[in-house]
C-alpha cells in the first residue's frame, strides 16, 4: 500500500499531540480484552476496554430507565462510572443489578430529565451563533461554551440564561477561537472550491458502495472528486446540515468500487469492525486530510452547536484538534470502532479548543447504510489498485482522506488555489501525498515518532 507523506508544517503536531499514541499503544489490530477484576466480589466494578464500556453503558441505560443520569469511562481505573438519580424504593434493586453488571455507581443530584429541561431552556433563550452546550456526566451538569464572537449583549444574555438554570445545573466557559465548520483547506475530497475529508466507507441501502462525510460538505456540492483537478468519482445521495446532525451519504459513481472498512494512517491501517456510540472519557483518534492523526477524549454527548450557518444537534464534543479540510474525517477508537465524523468547532492543532463530531451510529441509521463494503467490489478501486483505506479513492489515498496522489496535504500551488487557496507552498503533486499521516516529514529515509509507527518514503 502506498505511504502518505507528511507536510513539514505538521511536525510539531506529530511529535507533540500525537506522541500520546505511543502511550496509548496504538499498535493495532489487537487491544487488551476486558477483565473482570481478577476474582473480586461480583459487585466490584470491572476493568473494561473502551468498547466494552460503551456496550455496558447502553445496556445499563435501558436497565436503569429514568434513574440513569449519564455515564463516562474512567481511563485511569478502566471502569465505567454510571450516574444514578432518585434511587429510592424499587429503583434501588435496579441499581444493585447495575453494580453486579460491573459498573461503578455514583449517585448524583441532576436527573437526565432535569438536564434535558435545562437544555431546552438554553435552546429557547440562548440560541446564539458561537455557542454550544452538552451534558458532562463527570460533573453532572451541562457544559455551556461560548466562542470569541459572543460578546456584549449576546454574552450578557447567555450568562443570564445559564445563571437562571442554577449553579448546580450548568457551567459556562469561554473559548478563544470561533466555532466554524472545517470545510475549506485540506486535500481529501474535492468539489469546486471546497475540500473535505472522507469519513468511513459504507454500503448504501441499495447495496452500492458509498462513504460518509460531513453534511456541510454534502450540501456545499453534489459531485466530489479524489483530486483537485480530477473528474467526479462520487455523488451526494443524502445530506443533513444544519439541523438534526451533520452528515452526508455519498455514493461512488462506479458500482464496482472497492471500498474497504479501514482507516489508513499512512504507515499502518486500522481495521474498522463496527460502529459504536461514544462514551464520555474514552480516548479517541481523528484522521483528517489537513492535520493527519490526532487524539483526545470525549467530553460530552448530545451536544448542540450554534454555527453561523445554523444550529446542529446531537453531536459529540471532544478536545481532539482539527483544522479546515478535516471536515468529515474519521473519529475512531484504537481497537477499530467507528465513532464519529468531524463537524467543526473552535480548535486548531496549535492552540487546541473544542471540536464536535457527528455520531456514526445515528448517521448510518438515518441514511439506511451499513458500515464497510458489505462484500461489494471488484478488482479495480477508484483511482487505482491501492485505493486508500477508509477512502476507496485514488492512488495512495489515506483514510479520512480519499485523495488522489495529486492532493497534497495542506498543499498550496495550483491545487491549493483550486481548492480555495487554503494550502501553502509548493506544487500539489505526488510529492504532497494523499492526506497527512501522523508523523514528521523529512526528505528521505525513515521517520519514526513516539507512536512507534514508522513511515518510509
Amino acid at each position: 500500500m502506498s505511504h502518505k507523506r507528511i507536510p513539514k508544517r505538521k511536525t510539531a503536531m506529530a511529535l507533540g499531540g500525537v506522541a500520546a499514541l505511543g502511550a496509548a499503544a496504538l499498535l493495532l489490530p489487537h487491544a487488551n480484552a476486558s477483565q473482570d477484576g481478577g476474582g473480586t466480589a461480583a459487585a466490584a466494578p470491572k476493568t473494561l476496554k473502551a468498547a466494552d464500556a460503551s456496550d455496558l453503558a447502553t445496556r445499563l441505560r435501558n436497565l436503569l430507565g429514568e434513574a440513569f443520569a449519564g455515564s463516562y469511562y474512567d481511563t485511569g481505573s478502566k471502569q465505567l462510572v454510571v450516574n444514578v438519580a432518585d434511587v429510592s424504593g424499587d429503583r434501588n434493586d435496579v441499581v444493585v443489578q447495575a453494580e453486579k453488571a460491573g459498573a461503578q455507581i455514583r449517585e448524583v443530584e441532576n436527573s437526565t430529565a432535569e438536564l434535558e429541561a435545562a437544555a431546552k431552556t438554553l435552546k429557547a433563550d440562548a440560541t446564539i451563533p458561537g455557542t454550544a452546550w452538552a451534558v458532562d456526566p463527570r460533573t453532572n451538569k451541562i457544559l455551556v461554551t461560548a466562542d470569541s464572537t459572543v460578546t456584549g449583549g449576546k454574552w450578557d444574555r447567555l450568562e443570564t440564561t445559564v445563571r437562571g438554570l442554577g449553579d448546580g445545573t450548568a457551567t459556562l466557559k469561554k473559548s478563544a477561537g470561533a466555532f466554524r465548520t472545517f470545510a475549506s483547506g485540506g486535500d481529501a475530497i474535492f468539489a469546486g472550491g471546497a475540500r473535505c475529508s472522507l469519513g468511513f466507507n459504507v454500503t448504501a441501502g441499495d447495496g452500492s458502495p458509498a462513504f460518509l462525510t460531513a453534511g456541510h460538505c454534502g450540501v456545499a456540492a453534489e459531485a466530489w472528486s479524489d483530486s483537485a483537478a480530477g473528474e467526479p468519482i462520487a455523488t451526494v445521495d443524502q445530506a443533513v446540515f444544519p439541523g438534526a446532525g451533520d452528515f452526508a451519504l455519498v455514493k461512488y459513481d462506479d458500482p464496482a468500487t472497492v471500498a474497504p472498512s479501514e482507516v489508513n494512517l499512512g504507515r499502518q491501517t486500522v481495521q474498522i469492525s463496527q460502529a459504536a456510540d461514544a462514551t464520555v472519557g474514552t480516548q479517541v483518534f481523528r484522521m483528517g486530510s489537513t492535520t493527519g492523526l490526532a487524539d483526545g477524549q470525549v467530553l460530552g454527548l448530545d451536544a448542540t452547536v450554534n454555527y453561523p450557518e445554523g444550529t446542529v444537534t446531537g453531536l459529540i464534543q471532544t478536545d481532539v484538534c482539527a483544522e479546515p479540510g478535516d471536515s468529515g474525517g474519521s473519529l475512531f477508537t484504537q481497537d477499530g470502532l467507528a465513532i464519529g465524523l468531524t463537524s467543526g468547532g473552535s480548535s486548531d492543532c496549535t492552540a487546541g479548543g473544542e471540536t464536535f463530531f457527528q455520531p456514526v451510529t445515528t448517521a448510518l441509521e438515518a441514511v439506511g447504510a451499513t458500515l464497510g463494503d458489505g462484500g461489494v467490489g471488484a478488482d479495480d478501486g477508484v483511482g487505482g489498485e491501492e485505493a486508500g483505506a477508509g477512502a476507496g479513492a485514488g492512488d495512495g489515498a489515506g483514510a479520512g482522506a480519499g485523495a488522489g496522489e495529486e492532493a497534497g496535504a495542506g498543499a498550496g500551488g495550483e491545487a491549493g488555489q483550486e481548492a480555495g487557496g487554503q494550502g501553502a507552498g509548493g506544487d500539489a503533486g505526488a510529492d504532497a501525498g494523499a492526506g497527512a499521516g501522523a508523523g514528521a516529514e523529512e526528505q528521505g529515509g525513515a521517520v519514526q515518532d513516539d507512536s512507534g509507527l514508522t513511515e518510509t518514503h
